[in-house]
């Protein structure tokens, strides 16, 4: 494929030039490759992914976002190769074959960047010394102050609508949660929390708002990062960045900052929408929904299986020609990682209808050198069990407003995330100063 071909990248057209991903098939016969983009990402992705999987097998071909082919990877076993091989299937996004065909303004350009400075990109033992530095300054993160913090956080949203009755949970509670705990342990100004998760969740879409946010997310770094340089103040996940940089240059630690916020709001946000939603429409929950705190683990155990706010995700790269689920990947082909379609692959859950019981195998946080650090996996659990857990303390008769049906998720095939959850309780009163939870 060569910059030659404009109408197959500015019309989205299906059918590619013969040589790319998209249009080699097996023997003779040539595949057609599956838009990523669509109303059934949003309304039904896992039974899209079954019909992708019998017609493909488990790895599929993909157009992305004006026609640029790539492959989605379907399978479990599959998806396993390609993320504990970083070699063979590299992070390293400039060795990708299809730069010359992206616009400058191309929607996913803040997700798959060229030569991007950040941990996502970068490779070898220069990535396993970085992660380490990330994870430190995780880990230094105090978990009883943050649990905390997360309660009065918590309670002071839901002081803003507990004495109505009824609330769209998403926008009241949900979405701005996760990332004003974020900002508080990573050393943002309190106020900036909302800009924060409305730039977050733009990026994670990926559509026509990412450019913006992402330069929204790179100002308000840069500032709080250029407040911190004295070294003076509270020590914060930012300050524990600055002063022990590993020899990594500032912006790099700026890039790396960047990714904390933006996985760290909108998988964590999107983690608690779907589990409520769950507990709240599932006859598996019904009898438990106000069971106690069991019940809210499991919850977000089985959403992570069935229901993963992380779908689909760049990707890897192929460093060489291989053959991967019986398809010829060439050198420089990019491979997306097919997280909720892996999740749900039938040969690895035989019974899709019962519930996992704590198997936590699923690939939510990635797998191999790239998965999510650990301590920021641990940052994730402790802010959404605590939203979902003082929510039902708080409003013990939740319930669902509006016909499950009608729930509906927002356009994106990379995160998964309900627009509006509306829900109606018994008004209850607000929680007194002085109030507390054990601290």
């Amino acid at each position: 494929m060569t910059p030659a071909e404009p109408t197959a990248r500015t019309t989205g057209a299906s059918a590619p030039p013969p040589g790319c991903p998209a249009h080699r098939g097996d023997g003779d016969r040539a595949d057609s490759a599956v838009p990523l983009s669509g109303p059934r990402f949003q309304v039904e992705p896992n039974v899209l992914y079954r019909e992708m999987r019998r017609e493909h097998g488990s790895v599929a071909p993909v157009l992305l976002e004006g026609g640029i082919p790539a492959w989605l990877v379907l399978g479990y076993r599959e998806l396993h190769q390609v993320t504990g091989d970083p070699v063979l299937f590299s992070r390293d996004s400039a060795v990708w074959s299809q730069w010359d065909l992206v616009p400058e303004d191309w929607p996913l350009a803040p997700l798959i960047g060229r030569a991007q400075p950040s941990i996502l990109y970068t490779t070898g033992e220069r990535h396993r010394e970085r992660a380490t530095m990330v994870s430190d300054a995780l880990e230094a993160v105090d978990p009883f102050m943050l649990r905390h913090f997360a309660e009065q956080l918590a309670d002071e949203l839901i002081d803003g609508f507990c004495t109505e009755g009824g609330t769209d949970i998403i926008a009241r509670y949900a979405r701005p949660f996760p990332v004003r705990v974020l900002a508080r342990i990573y050393g943002f100004p309190d106020d900036q929390g909302p800009g924060l998760a409305a730039a977050a969740i733009d990026l994670a879409d990926g559509g026509e708002l990412a450019q913006a946010a992402q330069r929204y997310l790179f100002e308000a770094t840069t500032s709080l990062l250029d407040g911190k340089r004295d070294g003076a103040g509270p020590a914060d996940v930012a300050s524990r960045l600055l002063r022990n940089t590993a020899g990594f240059t500032e912006e790099e630690v700026l890039h790396d900052l960047i990714v904390l916020v933006l996985a760290g709001h909108t998988l964590t946000a999107d983690w608690i929408g779907n589990s409520l939603r769950l507990m709240l429409t599932d006859d598996r929950f019904a009898a438990s929904l106000s069971g106690g705190r069991h019940s809210v683990a499991e919850a977000m155990n089985e959403v992570l299986w069935e229901d993963t706010p992380a779908q689909n995700a760049v990707g890897r790269w192929a460093t060489r020609d291989t053959t991967l689920g019986d398809r010829p990947v060439k050198a420089g082909d990019m491979l997306l990682l097919g997280i909720a379609a892996a999740n749900n692959d039938p040969q690895v859950r035989t019974h899709g209808s019962a519930l996992t019981g704590g198997n936590n195998a699923y690939f939510s946080f990635g797998h191999g050198e790239y998965r999510c650090p650990f301590p920021a996996q641990e940052i994730a659990e402790v802010i959404a069990r605590t939203a979902i857990e003082v929510l039902l303390d708080r409003l013990p008769d939740i319930d669902l407003a509006v016909p499950a049906d009608s729930l509906t998720r927002r356009p994106s095939p990379w995160a998964r995330g309900l627009t509006a959850l509306p829900v109606s309780f018994t008004p209850a009163h607000t929680v007194r100063p002085g109030d507390g939870r054990g601290f």
